[in-house]
Protein backbone atom coordinates (compact mmCIF):
# COMPACT_ATOMS: atom_id res chain seq x y z
CA UNK A 1 0.00 0.00 0.00
CA UNK A 2 1.13 3.42 -0.74
CA UNK A 3 -1.11 5.03 1.52
CA UNK A 4 -2.31 3.15 5.19
CA UNK A 5 -4.20 5.90 7.21
CA UNK A 6 -5.50 4.23 10.46
CA UNK A 7 -7.66 5.84 12.95
CA UNK A 8 -6.45 9.46 12.12
CA UNK A 9 -8.69 12.37 13.45
CA UNK A 10 -7.86 16.12 13.06
CA UNK A 11 -9.40 18.51 15.58
CA UNK A 12 -8.37 22.54 16.07
CA UNK A 13 -9.40 25.39 18.31
CA UNK A 14 -11.03 28.46 17.25
CA UNK A 15 -11.30 29.90 20.59
CA UNK A 16 -12.83 28.11 23.08
CA UNK A 17 -14.53 25.94 20.16
CA UNK A 18 -13.16 22.62 19.15
CA UNK A 19 -13.68 21.57 16.03
CA UNK A 20 -13.59 18.07 15.00
CA UNK A 21 -12.38 17.78 11.08
CA UNK A 22 -11.67 14.60 10.83
CA UNK A 23 -13.19 11.85 12.78
CA UNK A 24 -11.45 8.04 12.64
CA UNK A 25 -10.87 7.80 9.19
CA UNK A 26 -9.72 4.57 7.95
CA UNK A 27 -7.86 4.26 4.05
CA UNK A 28 -5.66 2.26 2.07
CA UNK A 29 -4.53 3.04 -1.54
CA UNK A 30 -2.17 1.36 -3.56
CA UNK A 31 0.26 2.85 -5.64
CA UNK A 32 -1.74 3.40 -9.05
CA UNK A 33 -5.06 4.39 -7.56
CA UNK A 34 -7.12 6.88 -8.47
CA UNK A 35 -9.04 7.88 -5.54
CA UNK A 36 -12.01 10.39 -5.56
CA UNK A 37 -13.51 11.78 -2.29
CA UNK A 38 -16.82 13.49 -2.84
CA UNK A 39 -18.22 15.34 -0.13
CA UNK A 40 -19.65 18.66 0.73
CA UNK A 41 -17.59 21.98 1.65
CA UNK A 42 -16.79 21.82 5.17
CA UNK A 43 -16.85 18.21 5.33
CA UNK A 44 -13.13 17.48 6.17
CA UNK A 45 -11.79 16.80 2.39
CA UNK A 46 -9.42 19.64 2.28
CA UNK A 47 -8.03 18.52 6.08
CA UNK A 48 -7.24 15.21 4.44
CA UNK A 49 -5.70 16.10 1.85
CA UNK A 50 -3.57 18.73 4.00
CA UNK A 51 -2.48 15.55 6.38
CA UNK A 52 -1.46 12.79 3.40
CA UNK A 53 0.57 15.76 1.67
CA UNK A 54 2.46 16.34 4.81
CA UNK A 55 1.38 19.98 4.90
CA UNK A 56 -0.72 19.25 8.49
CA UNK A 57 0.00 16.30 11.04
CA UNK A 58 -3.04 14.18 12.44
CA UNK A 59 -4.20 14.94 15.70
CA UNK A 60 -4.81 10.94 17.27
CA UNK A 61 -4.29 8.22 14.58
CA UNK A 62 -1.45 6.47 12.34
CA UNK A 63 -0.93 8.11 8.81
CA UNK A 64 1.67 5.86 6.67
CA UNK A 65 2.46 7.22 3.01
CA UNK A 66 5.25 5.02 1.66
CA UNK A 67 7.47 4.19 3.98
CA UNK A 68 7.19 7.61 6.41
CA UNK A 69 5.13 8.32 8.61
CA UNK A 70 4.01 11.25 8.77
CA UNK A 71 2.68 12.09 12.87
CA UNK A 72 5.97 11.99 13.93
CA UNK A 73 8.54 12.83 11.47
CA UNK A 74 10.74 15.52 11.30
CA UNK A 75 10.28 18.58 9.60
CA UNK A 76 13.19 18.02 7.30
CA UNK A 77 11.74 14.54 6.42
CA UNK A 78 8.44 16.47 5.50
CA UNK A 79 9.77 18.75 3.40
CA UNK A 80 11.77 16.64 1.95
CA UNK A 81 8.66 14.40 1.24
CA UNK A 82 6.78 17.18 -0.17
CA UNK A 83 9.51 18.40 -2.11
CA UNK A 84 10.02 15.11 -4.16
CA UNK A 85 6.82 12.93 -3.26
CA UNK A 86 3.74 15.06 -3.62
CA UNK A 87 2.40 16.99 -6.44
CA UNK A 88 -0.08 19.40 -5.38
CA UNK A 89 -3.40 20.87 -7.49
CA UNK A 90 -5.44 23.43 -5.92
CA UNK A 91 -9.20 24.78 -7.34
CA UNK A 92 -7.74 28.22 -7.89
CA UNK A 93 -4.44 27.19 -9.70
CA UNK A 94 -1.85 28.80 -7.74
CA UNK A 95 0.44 30.01 -10.37
CA UNK A 96 2.72 32.88 -10.18
CA UNK A 97 1.64 36.01 -12.23
CA UNK A 98 5.01 36.92 -13.18
CA UNK A 99 6.08 33.83 -14.57
CA UNK A 100 4.96 32.12 -17.82
CA UNK A 101 3.46 28.76 -17.85
CA UNK A 102 7.14 26.63 -18.30
CA UNK A 103 8.92 28.89 -15.86
CA UNK A 104 5.67 28.39 -13.19
CA UNK A 105 5.69 24.52 -14.07
CA UNK A 106 9.43 24.64 -13.68
CA UNK A 107 9.77 25.83 -10.04
CA UNK A 108 9.60 22.46 -8.12
CA UNK A 109 12.24 21.27 -10.69
CA UNK A 110 14.09 24.36 -9.70
CA UNK A 111 13.22 23.59 -6.15
CA UNK A 112 14.56 19.84 -6.07
CA UNK A 113 18.17 21.61 -7.88
CA UNK A 114 17.75 20.30 -11.41
CA UNK A 115 19.50 23.40 -13.41
CA UNK A 116 17.43 26.19 -14.82
CA UNK A 117 17.97 24.87 -18.47
CA UNK A 118 17.02 20.88 -17.38
CA UNK A 119 14.19 22.39 -15.12
CA UNK A 120 12.82 24.57 -18.73
CA UNK A 121 13.26 21.48 -20.68
CA UNK A 122 11.53 18.81 -18.45
CA UNK A 123 8.71 21.88 -18.12
CA UNK A 124 8.27 22.07 -21.25
CA UNK A 125 7.56 17.93 -21.94
CA UNK A 126 5.11 18.13 -19.26
CA UNK A 127 3.33 21.16 -20.90
CA UNK A 128 3.13 18.80 -23.82
CA UNK A 129 1.81 16.16 -21.77
CA UNK A 130 -1.14 18.45 -21.05
CA UNK A 131 -1.62 19.73 -24.74
CA UNK A 132 -0.22 23.20 -23.80
CA UNK A 133 2.86 23.13 -26.07
CA UNK A 134 2.14 25.89 -28.00
CA UNK A 135 1.66 27.99 -25.01
CA UNK A 136 4.94 27.81 -23.10
CA UNK A 137 5.51 31.88 -23.23
CA UNK A 138 1.96 32.52 -22.14
CA UNK A 139 1.53 34.00 -18.03
CA UNK A 140 -1.53 32.97 -16.48
CA UNK A 141 -3.53 36.13 -17.61
CA UNK A 142 -3.46 35.00 -20.96
CA UNK A 143 -4.43 31.63 -20.35
CA UNK A 144 -8.13 30.38 -19.96
CA UNK A 145 -9.31 28.86 -16.68
CA UNK A 146 -9.01 25.19 -18.53
CA UNK A 147 -5.29 25.93 -19.48
CA UNK A 148 -4.51 27.74 -16.18
CA UNK A 149 -5.36 24.02 -14.76
CA UNK A 150 -3.50 21.79 -17.32
CA UNK A 151 -0.46 24.25 -16.28
CA UNK A 152 -1.51 23.42 -12.66
CA UNK A 153 -1.49 19.27 -13.56
CA UNK A 154 2.27 19.67 -15.74
CA UNK A 155 3.60 21.21 -12.47
CA UNK A 156 2.23 18.58 -10.05
CA UNK A 157 3.85 15.93 -12.35
CA UNK A 158 7.43 17.68 -13.28
CA UNK A 159 8.96 16.76 -10.60
CA UNK A 160 7.96 12.81 -11.06
CA UNK A 161 5.75 12.87 -7.61
CA UNK A 162 4.31 9.39 -6.95
CA UNK A 163 1.63 11.08 -4.98
CA UNK A 164 -0.81 13.82 -6.36
CA UNK A 165 -3.64 15.40 -4.43
CA UNK A 166 -6.48 17.54 -6.00
CA UNK A 167 -8.43 19.47 -4.26
CA UNK A 168 -11.76 20.70 -6.28
CA UNK A 169 -9.67 20.76 -9.38
CA UNK A 170 -12.58 21.58 -11.65
CA UNK A 171 -14.54 24.02 -8.88
CA UNK A 172 -14.11 27.29 -10.88
CA UNK A 173 -14.01 25.51 -14.03
CA UNK A 174 -17.48 25.56 -16.36
CA UNK A 175 -18.42 22.34 -17.30
CA UNK A 176 -16.67 21.67 -20.58
CA UNK A 177 -13.80 22.88 -19.58
CA UNK A 178 -14.11 20.41 -15.99
CA UNK A 179 -14.95 17.32 -18.25
CA UNK A 180 -11.16 18.06 -20.02
CA UNK A 181 -9.59 18.42 -16.51
CA UNK A 182 -11.04 14.99 -15.15
CA UNK A 183 -10.23 13.24 -18.40
CA UNK A 184 -6.96 14.56 -18.47
CA UNK A 185 -6.40 13.45 -14.85
CA UNK A 186 -7.95 9.94 -15.50
CA UNK A 187 -5.42 9.72 -18.59
CA UNK A 188 -2.33 10.70 -16.61
CA UNK A 189 -3.30 8.14 -14.27
CA UNK A 190 -3.27 5.26 -16.69
CA UNK A 191 -0.30 6.38 -18.55
CA UNK A 192 2.00 7.84 -16.19
CA UNK A 193 0.87 5.32 -13.47
CA UNK A 194 0.86 8.55 -10.83
CA UNK A 195 -1.14 8.06 -7.75
CA UNK A 196 -3.92 10.36 -7.38
CA UNK A 197 -5.99 11.60 -4.69
CA UNK A 198 -9.35 14.07 -5.60
CA UNK A 199 -10.84 15.98 -3.18
CA UNK A 200 -14.26 17.01 -4.84
CA UNK A 201 -18.25 17.87 -4.37
CA UNK A 202 -18.52 16.73 -8.18
CA UNK A 203 -20.35 14.31 -8.60
CA UNK A 204 -18.99 13.49 -12.44
CA UNK A 205 -15.61 12.51 -11.15
CA UNK A 206 -16.93 9.42 -9.98
CA UNK A 207 -16.94 7.42 -13.37
CA UNK A 208 -13.00 8.09 -13.24
CA UNK A 209 -13.33 6.92 -9.51
CA UNK A 210 -11.30 3.46 -8.42
CA UNK A 211 -12.09 3.73 -5.52
CA UNK A 212 -14.57 6.13 -4.76
CA UNK A 213 -15.29 7.52 -1.07
CA UNK A 214 -17.86 10.00 0.64
CA UNK A 215 -16.46 12.32 3.46
CA UNK A 216 -18.78 14.48 5.36
CA UNK A 217 -18.72 15.46 9.07
CA UNK A 218 -14.93 14.35 9.57
CA UNK A 219 -16.00 10.72 8.69
CA UNK A 220 -15.08 8.48 5.62
CA UNK A 221 -16.96 6.05 4.39
CA UNK A 222 -16.14 2.64 3.50
CA UNK A 223 -15.21 2.06 -0.34
CA UNK A 224 -18.19 2.71 -2.57
CA UNK A 225 -19.21 1.93 -6.16
CA UNK A 226 -18.87 3.94 -8.70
Amino acid sequence: MLIRAIGVDKVYHRGQERVEALRGVHLELPSGAFAVIIGPSGGGKSTLLHLLGGMDRPTRGSLLVGDLALENASEEALNRFRREQVGFIFQFYNLIPALDAVENVALPLLAQGLPRRQALTRAAEMLAQVGLENRLQHKPAELSGGEQQRVAIARSIAGKARLVLADEPTGDLDAASAETIMALLADLNQRLGVTLVVATHNPAFSRYANPLYRLNGGKLSAPLSA
